[in-house]
């Protein structure tokens, strides 16, 4: 019996209809119907169908190993997965290319720069000599005495953010993204396999992109985060804020 049948044959026995499935799994009826038919064209990809495969047969109550072993028997075991495959967008951005200042638009500031100088050196030095030409007047002046310095009231400590520390742990092989939320910077990009394991400590909000969410045990700051999906998710961490 082919992954399709088993899955179509399960659906029914678990008196539930392919709209239902989609409802519990959010996936699409025309995919749903595609994969019981044995055609995964419409997932794009093995990444996805693999994925589509273990959500309905979680839903319908089938283990889902022994099917992603048949698919992986028929298509290929799955490989790394380039950041590029999920984020590189269906029609490519025209980017403008950077033109380098002419040779006149240097010119015209260098000339500005020469003229600002010279107009301030003249300034100078007419100040300079007006004030040497005024008559000196001497003057005795009784020193007074210094105020004595108020003291200043103790600034209470202010809160300062620590350090967000993320550890996650594969069960099965997923791909992983880390991404600053400030600048976007990319802080790791790579494929966790199954019984590796990896821990990040940054001082800045991060962005962390999980292939594979049903398959890694995810902590963050020693807290277990459980995404609610088995499809790929975007989190979003920040560091905590603790007294100095």
């Amino acid at each position: 019996m082919s992954i399709g049948d088993s899955l179509a044959e399960a659906r029914r026995q678990a008196g539930l209809t392919i709209t239902q499935v989609g409802q519990q799994t959010r996936i699409r009826e025309s995919i749903i119907r595609g994969i019981e038919a044995d055609d995964f064209s419409g997932c794009g990809g093995d990444f996805y169908a693999r994925g589509h495969i273990r959500s309905i047969a979680t839903v319908i109550g089938l283990p889902p190993e022994p099917l992603i072993r048949e698919y992986d028997a028929e298509h290929g075991p799955p490989g790394a997965m380039r950041a590029a495959d999920v984020f590189e967008p269906s029609t490519p951005i025209k980017i403008r290319e950077r033109r380098s200042p002419s040779l006149s638009l240097i010119v015209v500031v260098v000339l500005l720069a020469i003229i600002g100088f010279s107009v301030y050196h003249l300034v100078s030095s007419h100040a300079a000599n007006a004030a040497a030409a005024l008559p000196r007047v001497s003057a005795t002046v009784k020193p007074t005495p210094e105020p004595k310095p108020k003291p200043k009231p103790s600034r209470s400590a202010t809160a300062a953010p620590a350090d967000v520390v993320i550890h996650l742990t594969a069960n099965e092989d997923c791909w992983v993204q880390l991404t600053s939320s400030g600048d976007g910077t990319q802080l790791y990009t790579g494929t966790i396999p199954a019984g590796g394991s990896m821990t990040w400590t940054e001082k800045h909000a991060v962005q962390v992109t999980l292939g594979n969410p049903g398959g890694i045990v995810l902590t963050v700051d020693g807290k277990r985060e459980t995404p609610d999906t088995a499809q790929p998710v975007t989190l979003d961490f920040s560091p905590a804020t603790t007294p100095q």
